[in-house]
């Protein structure tokens, strides 16, 4: 879909295009209020604008989400292409932990980063409190919605 194909088409059509970027209603619900968009640009800015995501709203789209390491499919199997089978067997123990912890998945912007840096970044996170992981688990949600915007709606 282009970006004039992004503005025109009915919401419903759009809706689970962007739902599988980030399955937070609140933001896909802004990202259409906005439309139409004079920019990929545009888009791209309001879509990071819909920030912070609350506890309750990062929660449900960590649950959309793999856990790295593991069989990924569709833009997931893409953005951990980094992780080898090597670094995703280092990362069933560090996952168990990890949620042990927390009590949800560890979730990063994978895309582009090797299973080494990404298992260092998740080693570091270990020492957050609760509150602050979820924030950044949060964060690092919107990186991942508007990377996979970028390619949902081509310019």
């Amino acid at each position: 879909m282009d970006l004039a194909g992004f503005n025109s088409a009915p919401a419903g059509e759009v809706r689970p295009m962007l739902t599988a970027c980030l399955s937070v209603p609140r933001w896909v619900d802004t990202v259409l209020a906005g439309r139409p968009y004079r920019s990929m640009d545009a888009l791209v800015n309001a879509a990071a604008a819909v920030s912070p995501l609350d506890p309750a709203e990062t929660r449900l789209a960590i649950e959309a989400h793999p856990r790295i390491g593991e069989r990924a499919a569709g833009w997931s199997r893409a953005e951990q292409s980094g992780v080898d089978d090597d670094a995703a067997e280092r990362f069933r123990e560090a996952n168990a932990e990890y949620e042990h912890r927390f009590g949800h998945v560890y979730l990063v912007c994978a895309a582009g980063r090797d299973g080494d840096e990404l298992l260092a970044d998740l080693r570091s996170r270990m020492a957050n409190d609760p509150e602050t992981e979820l924030a950044v688990a949060g964060r690092e949600l919107l990186e991942i919605a508007v990377r996979r915007l970028r390619k949902a709606v081509l310019s």
